[in-house]
Parts: C-alpha cells; sequence; structure tokens
C-alpha cells in the first residue's frame, strides 16, 4: 500500500481551508451589493436576476461550507492515522479522498469566479 507524508497534504488542505474563506467572504460582499442593488432597481428583469443571484450565493455559500467541513473531517482522518505511525505517514486510501477534495475545491472555486464575475458585469449594468 502507497503511503505518504502528512506534510505534503497539509500544506493543500490549508490553502483550500483560506480560499473557501476568501470566497465565502466575497459571496457575502456580494451578496451587501446585491441587497443595495434591488432597493435601486424594481423593474421584473432586474428582479429576476436578482433572485437568480441570490439563489446562487446562497447555493454556493453552502457547497463552499459542506466542502470547509468535509476537508475537516479528512484532516481529522489524517492526523490520526499519522499519529499513529511513527513516521507520519498516511495511507493511499486517505491520499486519495484528499485528491478528491482538491478535484472538488478546484471545481467551487471555478464557480465562485464565474458567478463573481458574471455578477459584477449584472451589477456594473444597473448600479
Amino acid at each position: 500500500m502507497k503511503k505518504v507524508n502528512i506534510s505534503h497534504v497539509n500544506n493543500e488542505h490549508n490553502r483550500w481551508l483560506r480560499g473557501l474563506n476568501f470566497y465565502k467572504t466575497e459571496i457575502s460582499i456580494l451578496k451587501n451589493m446585491l441587497t443595495e442593488l434591488a432597493g435601486k432597481n424594481s423593474a421584473d428583469d432586474v428582479m429576476k436576476d436578482v433572485e437568480h443571484f441570490e439563489n446562487q450565493f446562497v447555493i454556493q455559500t453552502n457547497n463552499i461550507d459542506k466542502l470547509s467541513h468535509d476537508i475537516h473531517i479528512n484532516l481529522s482522518k489524517i492526523s490520526s492515522q499519522a499519529q499513529a505511525s511513527s513516521a507520519g505517514y498516511i495511507d493511499g486510501e486517505l491520499l486519495s479522498e484528499h485528491t478528491a477534495l482538491g478535484e472538488k475545491y478546484d471545481t467551487e472555486e471555478r464557480i465562485v469566479v464565474e458567478l463573481t464575475h458574471t455578477f459584477r458585469k449584472f451589477a456594473e449594468k444597473w448600479m
């Protein structure tokens, strides 16, 4: 069974958690902008887009919370296994979970960046 030293995965976990925290803060700022924009524009076409962005912000915030939770669970498992190993190694199964989390992080990052870009274009049009 392949084993990997914990230090190789710990840095990635920390980077992902910092990134998720950043994106969650960004979404919070965008929500505030959306509230301001909705207060100034009550046209039906604007309100449809406001509702769309409002829903997307909720969905992505929930996705970020779930992914953050999953990363913390993986960190906990890795920590337990590394403590049990005198050399601080983890097995391939946990490494596979780690890799899958990295792919989920990359996907979430792409979605939030695209959502942010799309919202900012919308906001420029109506603010």
